[in-house]
């Protein structure tokens, strides 16, 4: 009911260009909600572009977001485009924003706020339409309450929030995610495995600190490793 509800969700706000903040758990599946936010609105045939913002220091986040001139720094031997001009017209997803220094969230903020920035370097201010979709594993109340996240930038990013739930906290799904992930494998590698039930049962007891993502994975070992064409508690 809460993943239904989640959908539901999505086929409202997807026609809208208002910013959206998926929260959630590692694994928990905040990629998919973007991409599936991106194709059904009307940026649909716009490009979907992606940031990992926990990925790349403070001055690498600012040359990949917002590009930079030829020279502006050693080893900028050309001009480059950042990912935000390069989603004009499309959906800008911000993969874990939850850890982003200060300056570069004021950076990011006038950025989201004016839909105007200057490339690294650069004395030309360009315009973008964008609509921007954050994402993180972390509280960003939490951060905004400890002085570690702006305020003003929370609420721009968070017009429209998502809170994904733990694989733990929806165990009935657990059978449906299986049969899709062992389906999809099937087709890959042109077999013919299945689950037993007391498998399934077994899985559905653990906790999946690494929720979908860790499921997934532990599906293709057990799909790999099990020599019989019947995967169970053996």
């Amino acid at each position: 009911p809460v993943m239904q509800e989640i959908f539901k969700l999505i086929d409202t706000i997807a026609g809208e260009d208002s910013s959206v903040l998926i929260e959630g758990e590692s694994g928990t599946g905040k990629e998919l909600v973007a991409h599936a936010i991106h194709k059904k609105s009307n940026r649909t045939e716009q490009p979907f572009i992606r940031v990992n913002s926990g990925a790349l220091n403070e001055n690498l986040l600012e040359s990949e977001l917002f590009g930079h001139e030829k020279g502006s720094f050693t080893g900028a031997i050309r001009q480059k485009k950042g990912r935000m001009e390069l989603a004009d017209k499309g959906t800008l997803f911000l993969d874990e924003i939850g850890d982003i220094s200060q300056a570069m969230q004021v950076k990011l903020l006038r950025a989201i706020q004016e839909k105007e920035f200057e490339r690294v370097g650069g004395e030309e201010t360009l315009k973008v339409d964008v609509r921007i979709i954050a994402a993180t594993n972390k509280s960003l109340q939490d951060l905004v309450h400890n002085n570690k996240f702006r305020e003003d930038l929370f609420y721009r990013l968070s017009v429209i929030p998502i809170q994904m739930p733990a694989l733990r906290e929806r165990r009935d799904d657990i059978p449906a995610l299986i049969e899709h992930f062992l389906n999809r494998l099937n087709q890959r590698k042109s077999l013919q495995k299945i689950i037993t039930k007391d498998a399934i049962d077994l899985l559905k007891q653990y906790s999946w600190p690494g929720n979908i993502r860790e499921l997934e994975n532990i599906i293709e070992r057990l799909f790999i490793t099990s020599p019989d064409e019947e995967i169970s508690t053996n």
